[in-house]
């Protein structure tokens, strides 16, 4: 636990706390940058939505300019509301990136990974140690310039989860393989990472 400590100072758990099991122990916990995490949000598919909708003005303005629109209104209306559903998409998680953000928290316990989301509602989904196959980190061009990184955790039996937009990723990635690997060795070939009086599964993790 104690690699954990300086890193998790001042990260209060943002109801996390809440879905810990007994005697479950919190090594980290955090949060998306929030600028970061914004951008990101903003940045993801404005591309698509900039040439998308530039080719249904293509469209729409030289229908306008012919004084055609008043005649076929009922037909182009809606064709043209369904056919920019790639804007909608990007413009809502622009309108709504903040309001992920707020809910928006992960945690590191001695027994799972927790991933707290939601807009509406709230989700907590879990991933225990034995179940993750790989741990990647990966940060772009952006992620370089706000000085944040995503951690990305295969599972096994398929599916992908992830801590996005986390500051001080290149501290926090190399601590979770390590508890990865320990937790998984120790489930299989009980070690010295656990008190000697009770070595094995169901003892405390002690990295």
């Amino acid at each position: 636990m104690s690699k954990y400590e300086k890193m998790s100072a001042g990260a209060e758990p943002f109801n996390i706390k809440e879905v810990l099991t007994q005697g479950e122990e919190l090594l980290w916990s955090g949060r998306p940058k929030k600028s970061a995490f914004i951008i990101n949000k903003t940045v993801t598919m404005l591309p698509i939505a900039i040439v998308w909708l530039a080719l249904d003005l293509s469209f729409i303005i030289p229908i306008f300019s012919a004084g055609l629109f008043g005649q076929t209104w009922f037909f182009m209306i809606p064709f043209f509301a369904i056919h920019l559903m790639p804007v909608w998409i990007w413009l809502g998680n622009v309108l709504t990136a903040k309001k992920k953000w707020d809910r928006t928290q992960y945690a590191v316990t001695d027994r799972r990974i927790i991933i707290q989301t939601g807009l509406w509602g709230m989700n907590y989904e879990s991933i225990f140690y034995k179940d993750i196959s790989n741990v990647q980190l990966r940060v772009g061009l952006i992620d370089r310039l706000l000085k944040v990184g995503d951690i990305y955790f295969q599972i096994a039996k398929g599916g992908t989860q992830s801590f996005l937009d986390v500051e001080n990723v290149y501290e926090l990635y190399p601590k979770l393989q390590k508890t990865v690997m320990d937790i998984q060795t120790d489930i299989e070939y009980p070690n010295d990472l656990r008190p000697l009086e009770n070595r094995g599964y169901r003892t405390k993790y002690k990295g």
